[in-house]
């Protein structure tokens, strides 16, 4: 096992310069110029978005960002696995999450993915990427009823459930999650902060307070935030 960092995203990574909670992240897990393994399932390998973020990881100190290309159907697959294998840390990007999850599953690369995180491949989740890397996400098959909510798996390398950038939503969405999940908490990372979760099970915020809540007693009640360290 090997740490995993869930970044929020949200406007407050959108930075000219480099990003300092990237380049902490870089630092934390040990990694000097890394080899990324980029995989952009969620945006179904958006090259726009790809470069983008590409731009942001190189300034934060990142050596190369490589695309694992997974979601065209002609994708080739061997390479993109190969890729991840010898990846320096794999960088789970945002964009859909259910979408997302469709193109690991439907390659087989949600596998590779969690045999990587065995072997103790680290990993880091941006916006929707980091709700991929927890355990389960929300969907509304019926988008005009509210009572179609269902759960759905993800990755489930982080052993909790999450949202990002939704405060000023109120999080509408990780109170349904926490309303289908019976006792389990929920961690609310807000723009501009990120949550380690260390191989050892513990947890950490960074760069800003992750605040967490449960469903009890038929409403969504605040626990005690997590703290930067």
């Amino acid at each position: 096992m090997a740490d995993i960092v869930l970044i929020a995203g949200g406007r407050e990574s959108r930075s000219q310069g480099g990003d300092p909670l990237l380049a902490r992240t870089f630092s934390l897990l040990g990694l000097d110029k890394p080899l990324v393994a980029y995989i952009g399932a969620a945006s179904h390998d958006n090259r726009v978005f790809f470069m983008w973020i590409k731009t942001m990881l190189r300034k934060a100190g990142a050596g190369n960002v490589r695309l694992a290309a997974l979601a065209a159907a002609r994708a080739d697959l061997a390479k993109a696995r190969s890729l991840l294998q010898g990846a320096d840390v794999v960088f789970v990007s945002g964009g859909d999450v259910e979408a997302g999850m469709q193109v690991l599953e439907r390659t087989g690369a949600d596998s590779w993915l969690r045999e990587l995180h065995r072997a103790g491949k680290p990993f880091i989740g941006l916006s929707a990427g980091s709700i991929m890397l927890a355990r389960n996400w929300v969907r509304w098959p019926d988008t005009g009823d509210d009572a179609s909510a269902e759960i759905f798996s993800c990755l489930g390398l982080a052993p909790l459930l999450c949202d990002t950038h939704a405060e000023k939503e109120g999080w509408e969405e990780l109170q349904t999650l926490l309303r289908l999940s019976g006792l389990a908490v929920g961690h609310g990372i807000p723009a501009g902060a990120a949550l380690r979760i260390k191989a050892d099970g513990s947890l950490s915020a960074m760069g800003k307070s992750v605040p967490r809540f449960q469903f009890l007693d038929g409403r969504l009640q605040r626990l005690a935030d997590l703290e930067p360290a």
